[in-house]
């Protein structure tokens, strides 16, 4: 495999890190500057042990740094959605978490790794102009 193949990889490590990182993101301040922070570090120390493992350079430390931004832009969105209509925290990141396993796994099939990266912020596009409302269950049928 080429060069091209490991960016790839890096780039997918990358987006399963931000799409990890941003199941922990909250309402607070500190954890919209500590999440993107700490994402950013896992994602070069990916990137810096993918190149070292395999011969690369700086182009697989952005390529993994530019997938944890992508990750994140694209799960981020997701995350407050689901808390804003009533969704738990813990079920969120258990789900999230998954979710970045299963694209860490898949981002070592050629090309995919990109591909995951252009998709999910443009899911995130799609998704953040349909925003449905708070669910009202029973609540529509009571009677005051």
């Amino acid at each position: 495999m080429g060069t091209w193949y490991w960016i790839g990889v890096c780039v997918g490590i990358g987006v399963a890190i931000g799409v990890f990182f941003a199941a922990f993101w909250g309402t607070r301040r500190d954890s919209m500057i500590l999440v993107p922070a700490l994402a950013l570090v896992c994602g070069l120390i990916a990137g810096w042990a993918i190149s070292n493992w395999r011969p690369g350079n700086w182009g697989d430390r952005g390529a993994a740094i530019a997938g944890v931004i992508c990750g994140l832009l694209g799960a981020v969105p997701v995350v407050v959605g689901a808390l804003r209509r009533g969704g738990e925290r813990t079920g969120t990141v258990v789900l999230l978490a998954g979710a970045a396993i299963v694209l860490a796994v898949i981002a070592f099939i050629p090309v995919v790794g990109y591909v995951v990266a252009i998709v999910l912020p443009l899911l995130a596009l799609i998704l953040r102009r349909r925003k449905p409302e708070r669910y009202a269950g029973l609540r529509t049928l009571a009677k005051d």
